[in-house]
């Protein structure tokens, strides 16, 4: 298995470009900053929105399924942990040194040519709101821990009790298939538009 980490970065920054076309034009009440540096960037911000009226700024973590071009999911998978340089690494989901008010979730990214974006979905997910809805269901970094001490799974899906496998979410295991190892936490976007924790913007 080969690092994808240069190619994603490559795709991210063309993708950016349709990103903030769409910003401009249904953020009508926000000014929006890309961010280059990379602490801000590893501190979970990659576009600052602020209104124009309030001033009110929002932190927003950008995340796209750029494996998934020319499909629609109806999930997104929010990352609980994952491998680096053979050290085990805290994934975004639950990492308190971010800095993040919103996830953009991007998904349905179209192209015409390779690595030309042409449409794409934007949901915002409110991420206080979704920490709070998760913690509410007791779903914690050390409960979901116990079901990775607990599960033979090494790929694939793991149904946990504290979410509806068919309509909320569930694990998910990439072991075996991606060289950086990830578990995730996958969740429906409905789930999330209809309890309140996100919109879909476009």
């Amino acid at each position: 298995m080969k690092s994808t980490f240069t190619s994603d970065l490559n795709k991210e920054r063309k993708l950016s470009v349709l990103l903030d076309v769409y910003y401009t034009k249904y953020l009508t009440q926000y000014n929006t900053k890309r961010i280059v540096d990379y602490k801000q960037q590893l501190a979970g911000i990659d576009v600052i929105f602020t209104h124009k009226k309030t001033k009110a700024v929002y932190y927003i973590d950008e995340k796209a399924q750029l494996d998934y071009v020319n499909d629609d999911l109806p999930t997104f998978a929010f990352e609980l942990s994952y491998f680096k340089n053979n050290y085990h690494k805290e994934g975004w989901l639950f990492d308190t040194r971010k800095k993040t008010d919103f996830y953009a979730l991007v998904t349905a990214i179209y192209e015409d040519e390779p690595s030309i974006y042409t449409t794409c979905k934007i949901t915002l997910v409110n991420r206080k709101k979704l920490c709070s809805l998760l913690e509410a269901r007791k779903i914690t970094k050390t409960s979901l821990a116990s079901y990775f001490k607990n599960s033979n799974v090494t790929q694939g899906k793991l149904i946990i009790n504290e979410l509806d496998h068919r309509t909320e979410g569930y694990l998910y295991f990439s072991t075996n298939t991606k060289v950086e190892k990830p578990i995730n936490l996958i969740l429906r976007l409905d789930f999330l538009i209809e309890n309140g924790l996100a919109k879909r913007l476009v």
